[in-house]
Formats: C-alpha cells, structure tokens, sequence
C-alpha cells in the first residue's frame, strides 16, 4: 500500500482536492465556493509572506 501511494502520490491527492471541490460545488454553490478558494489562497499567501518576511519570529521568547 505504501509503494502504490508513493507512486501515485500526486493524481491521489488532486483526486480528493476534486472530490471535495466537487462537494463545496453541490452543497454551497458555484460563487460561495469561489469565495471560499478565494479566501484560502489569500491567506495561504499571507501565511508565506508572513513567515518569509520573519513577523513571527518576535513573538517567540528568547532561547535560555
């Protein structure tokens, strides 16, 4: 089993991410789901900005 998932790693992920796209597609529409992906992708930049640009690392307390 763990051969074949590393084998087909990427078209098993892109299945679920279909899947589940698919779902939000059915259960909450086409414009709501566009928001919602537009949302993640927003945060998701923000979240590697963020992290690229060091603003968490002053949060952190200093090592003893």
């Amino acid at each position: 089993m763990n051969e074949w998932f590393s084998h087909y790693k990427i078209p098993t992920i892109f299945a679920v991410m279909g899947l589940i796209l698919a779902i939000l597609l059915i259960t909450i529409g086409f414009l709501k789901t566009l928001l919602l992906l537009i949302f993640t992708a927003l945060g998701t930049y923000l979240g590697f900005y963020l992290k690229e640009v060091g603003f968490f690392e002053q949060f952190q307390r200093p090592q003893r």
